[in-house]
């Protein structure tokens, strides 16, 4: 037993002699998080341009069959397919570096529309390229039977309309709702919340399955990316670099 004034013992180390660490321990977001938004634009771009290595549309049975058929045909839409869920991944990077930025700043409401929409876009992202990419899945690893014309029309359908009807109108909600957080705690520069609002009224009022105007979003998330990996290594560049010691007189 100790003396009531002695020094109470230290708690004993884990097996091996490493201390076990604080609670109140946070952890860091790393640095390569900056380039999420990069990542994904670079992904999503490739994925939908990939895919687009398809039948035309009215193609007669004997195309599309020629088309699956061939022993290198629809290699490259597989591509596509494989490079969707990166694109996803890297898009839920690009979440998390946002809520990073706002911090404890972050309202409810907001908050909730903008995990919301953002989960659904990667959903309905994953969604259009699984539809795209089935058929060929099914011919060339499965060894199904060529699909006829009117299949792949539906299937194709199917695709469009999980990504230019969907997956878009989410992209809308996400763009809007990012800009409006960014405009109010003043952490964008005006020209990209300006650009953000625009971007949005394009997604959700478009009727079209254009590819090019799918491809603003991804363009506009690299900006907001771009803009962060400026504003985060700002203080490093005003700040300088430190004096070499002996310098100083």
């Amino acid at each position: 037993m100790t003396s009531s004034g002695s020094v109470p013992a230290t708690p004993p180390d884990r097996a091996g002699g490493a201390v076990e660490p604080s609670v109140d321990r946070r952890l860091e977001t790393p640095r390569a998080a900056g380039v999420a938004g990069l990542a994904f634009a670079v992904l999503f771009v490739a994925s939908i341009l990939l895919l687009r290595s398809h039948p035309a549309a009215g193609s007669t049975a004997t195309e599309i069959g020629d088309f699956y058929v061939r022993e290198n045909a629809g290699r490259v839409a597989l591509v596509g397919v494989h490079l969707a869920p990166f694109a996803g991944i890297a898009f839920l990077w690009f979440i998390a570096v946002v809520r990073n930025l706002i911090g404890e700043r972050e309202d409810q409401f907001f908050a909730t529309v903008f995990l919301g929409s953002g989960l659904l876009f990667v959903a309905m992202m994953f969604a259009a390229a699984a539809a795209e990419g089935a058929l060929l899945v099914a011919v060339k690893f499965q060894h199904e039977p060529i699909p006829s014309p009117e299949t792949v029309v539906t299937v194709r359908s199917l695709a469009f309309a999980f990504l230019y009807v969907y997956a878009m109108r989410m992209a809308a909600v996400f763009t809007i709702v990012v800009s409006t957080i960014g405009m109010r705690l003043g952490v964008f520069p005006r020209w990209l919340v300006i650009a953000g609002y625009l971007v949005a009224g394009a997604l959700i009022v478009n009727v079209s399955y254009s590819a090019l105007l799918v491809l603003v979003f991804p363009a506009w998330v690299a900006a907001v990316s771009v803009v962060i990996l400026e504003s985060a290594t700002r203080p490093t560049r005003e700040s300088g670099p430190p004096a070499r010691p002996g310098r100083s007189r």
